[in-house]
């Protein structure tokens, strides 16, 4: 004996569509309005950092940095690809700077205080970002996660090209630095 059917609703034509417009607009209210400590996360890191890494006693010859920032991340108008682009940098960010290899000068409670600064925006972020990541993917940059992973890839190259010394890590140093900043652009960018 054949099973009874059990009746489907059929959503309307263009109900899919509205789904996704509805979850990104949540996303987007959900990282629009920072909380007072968020919005000054960036400037917050950079005092941590300077009390973490603090520019070493003898003069290090700095060369032209052999990894330029990819300044195209930072020309998103859409506040998802913002924040993506944030979190990208700043996990990459902790994986470098929570590295074995730091040098014995930098104060390890501010390490200790920056990498529980990053993670915790960096969670704040995620909470930011939809479920199904295929909104981001066709905003934006479509070498998003390749340039930055390519950016600091040659970050760790020009840390192993130099043994890991205190002046190759002054000038991630200074990366991080310009990276922070980079951030707080893009936090901008989130709440536009």
């Amino acid at each position: 004996m054949p099973a009874h059917a059990t009746p489907h609703t059929r959503l309307p034509h263009g109900a899919p569509a509205l789904l996704l417009l509805l979850t990104a607009l949540a996303t987007t209210l959900a990282c629009h309005h920072l909380r007072p400590r968020d919005a000054t996360f960036a400037w917050d890191s950079i005092k941590i950092l300077r009390a973490m890494a603090p520019s070493p006693t003898q003069p290090c010859q700095h060369q032209q940095p052999p990894f330029p920032f990819p300044d195209t991340l930072l020309h998103t108008n859409h506040p998802q690809q913002a924040a993506a682009t944030a979190r990208h940098i700043l996990d990459n960010l902790f994986a470098t700077l929570s590295s074995h290899s730091t040098p014995q000068h930098w104060d390890a409670q501010a390490q200790h205080d920056l990498l529980n600064n990053l993670q915790h925006y960096i969670h704040h972020l995620e909470q930011c970002l939809p479920a199904n990541s295929m909104l981001i993917k066709r905003q934006g940059p479509r070498n998003l996660l390749l340039s930055i992973n390519k950016y600091f890839r040659r970050i760790q190259d020009f840390l192993r090209t130099h043994n890991h010394s205190a002046c190759a890590w002054d000038h991630v140093r200074l990366e991080a630095r310009a990276c922070f900043q980079h951030v707080d652009t893009l936090i901008r960018r989130m709440k536009s």
